[in-house]
């Protein structure tokens, strides 16, 4: 019997919450794709019971009820109809899932988005220059040599050209053109212009322009971050809006030549010398509290609030501008005291804690944050029971004072902790601030926290295995690849025993027969929700949506027999543990346990294929 498009449309709208609820609606090849004001609201059970819809799940702050290809589109026409709501985009409905974040927090939160993906190039560049810098220390002859030149300038790349990096991936962001982004990148460090590192010392008069009633000194914009991503977001908006306005015809010439030509003039006439100047007044209160005592004991303490609000990226801005300016960082000693102080409060956990399964959590931890990566420690434990959390609260406010006192600091950034040793100004010293740090927190949280008695008797489940080897590649795209999630044989996506799963609505991808009782992370990405059963996750990476099912149609076992070791909005490492489920409970219900794994936007995505790569 065909399916009754208006009535279909009709029970979803009844079950939202009203009209006011829904803040936008679109579809993609397979999927209803919906933002809502309060999910409160919603009746997700009457939903999942509506004909026509074959499941539904929340990735990414949308609502995506499945409907099916070729159908999708016709309840959509007719939820239209029956909301009186207007057609929009996929991208539009991810900016109205975005936009529901407070202001605050979009504004705090921008740049981490822009710093995040340039990490990797600013971290090696940083540990280079930290060791070609540390080399004739110890060998003076090598401070002479062509090695030294050559290794210099491969050290000082990225941040000699910061703004380019800072621009590129502020066009992702705010979503211009990245190669627009990157001109206007490159001409606020053109060589024409005088290098702001050495406009001090600068002999005569600074040339000047004269642009109708601006006069615009010709200096460039090295080491800046402030001045760039604002420059960037104006082009960006200028060019959305030229390409809404400028007919077809002429667009491809007329929109970029006027985008350049506005964003240039207005960035160095009044964006770049009224937030260079700002930013230098952020900096300049920045290193105020890292070098001032009672600052950075502040600072130290605050700092894991900071990780917890996911805000702590937005540091990024103020490690860059310092080392532009003096070729020190002294905030970092602030965040690897924080950072492991942390380590020290969960290694405390894991040494005392009798629970099996939170010292086999707490453990990992608190060695990965020694590395720097806190989430797991702070998230998986010291948060969850807090105690600990504030234990190394106090850890770090100890340990940042005595990096204060000892005038602690590095020519890199992105790094803390045991990483950014071979990089800082003073090893000895900052193994100390390290040392206190960590023992500070690791003896309050021994002294303070106690292990809660159990509630019952209840055994445990069992600690699921980990994979012995890395994963192979088994899902690719342009955007990039996933490995396999779970140890196992890899069945293809029509194999799968279920039919929505086999059929692709929800998705390319491949399934696993299980070998083992854990589902790892395909990538090196964020957690974007958890089912409350545990039976499935949805991650993303640069743009990749991905979902992670065990079973078929285990979510009737309602949680039990699974464990989830993420929240939502960790951010997780390729082979990192997700879930953990019970094979023996899953087939005593009765469910077969192949774990799933789909590309919930391939029909976004080009170049996908699936399949273990030979």
């Amino acid at each position: 019997m065909a399916l009754d498009y208006r009535k279909c449309a009709e029970e979803i709208f009844s079950h939202l919450g009203g009209k006011e609820n829904i803040i936008s609606a679109a579809h993609c090849a397979t999927r209803l794709r919906l933002v809502i004001a309060d999910n409160s609201k919603i009746d997700t059970k009457a939903l999942e019971e509506v004909e026509g819809v074959k499941g539904l799940f929340d990735s990414n702050g949308q609502l995506q009820l499945i409907i099916g290809t070729g159908t999708v589109n016709k309840v959509y026409d007719e939820f239209l109809a029956v909301t009186g709501l207007t057609a929009a985009s996929k991208a539009d409905v991810k900016a109205a899932a975005a936009s529901r974040m407070p202001l605050w927090k979009k504004i705090l939160k921008t740049p981490g988005d822009v710093f995040v993906p340039i990490l990797p190039a600013i971290v090696a560049s940083g540990l280079m220059m930290g060791l070609v810098e540390a080399i004739p220390k110890f060998w003076p002859a090598f401070g002479n040599s062509d090695w030294y030149s050559f290794l210099d300038l491969v050290a000082n790349t990225a941040f000699a050209l910061l703004p380019v990096l800072v621009a590129i991936s502020s066009a992702r962001v705010f979503g211009g053109n990245i190669f627009l982004g990157a001109v206007i990148g490159l001409m606020m460090v053109h060589p024409a212009l005088i290098n702001a590192w050495t406009v001090g010392s600068y002999e005569g008069t600074i040339p000047t322009w004269h642009l109708f009633f601006f006069n615009v000194q010709q200096v460039g914009y090295q080491g800046h971050v402030i001045p760039v991503i604002l420059a960037v977001l104006l082009m960006s908006t200028v060019e959305k809006w030229l390409h809404k306005k400028v007919p077809e015809m002429i667009d491809l010439f007329v929109t970029p030549l006027c985008t350049v030509l506005i964003t240039s003039f207005i960035t160095f006439t009044i964006i770049g010398p009224i937030f260079s100047i700002l930013e230098n007044w952020v900096l300049a209160g920045a290193k105020w509290l890292a070098g001032s005592l009672f600052g950075s004991l502040i600072m130290g303490a605050i700092y894991p609030w900071t990780v917890v609000m996911g805000l702590h990226h937005m540091y990024n801005v103020i490690e860059a501008g310092m080392i532009a300016q003096t070729g020190l960082n002294t905030w970092m000693p602030i965040a690897s005291a924080a950072n492991f102080a942390q380590f020290g409060a969960c290694l405390a956990v894991a040494l005392k804690v009798r629970n099996q399964k939170t010292k086999s959590v707490a453990l990992p931890s608190s060695l990965s944050a020694s590395l720097g990566i806190t989430e797991p420690a702070i998230f998986g434990v010291n948060f969850r029971f807090m105690k600990p959390f504030l234990c190394g609260m106090a850890g770090g406010a100890i340990g940042a004072l005595v990096g204060a006192l000892f005038g602690l600091g590095a020519p890199v950034y992105g790094v803390t902790g045991i990483p950014a040793i071979p990089a800082v100004n003073n090893v000895p010293l900052y193994l100390v601030e390290l040392i206190v740090s960590a023992g500070v927190a690791f003896a309050l949280t021994w002294i303070i926290w106690r292990e809660d008695a159990p509630a019952d008797k209840k055994a445990a489940p069992a600690e699921p295995e980990v994979p012995a080897e890395p994963m192979p590649s088994v899902v690719r795209c342009a955007a990039g690849e996933l490995l396999q999630p779970c140890a196992g044989t890899v069945i293809d996506r029509e194999q799968i025993p279920d039919e929505t799963f086999a059929a692709g609505i929800l998705g390319e991808g491949i399934g696993v027969v299980p070998a083992s009782g854990v589902v790892v992370a395909p990538f090196d990405g964020t957690v974007t929700s958890v089912f409350d059963t545990k039976h499935a996750v949805t991650l993303e990476k640069d743009g990749m949506e991905v979902l992670i099912h065990i079973g078929v149609n285990t979510v009737n076992m309602k949680g039990a027999g699974f464990t989830a070791f993420v929240e939502e909005g960790d951010e997780v490492k390729a082979g990192q543990r997700l879930l953990g489920f019970d094979r023996d409970a899953i087939k005593n219900a009765g469910y077969n346990d192949t774990v799933v794994m789909l590309l919930t936007n391939s029909d976004d995505l080009e170049g996908v294929e699936c399949g273990v790569k030979n």
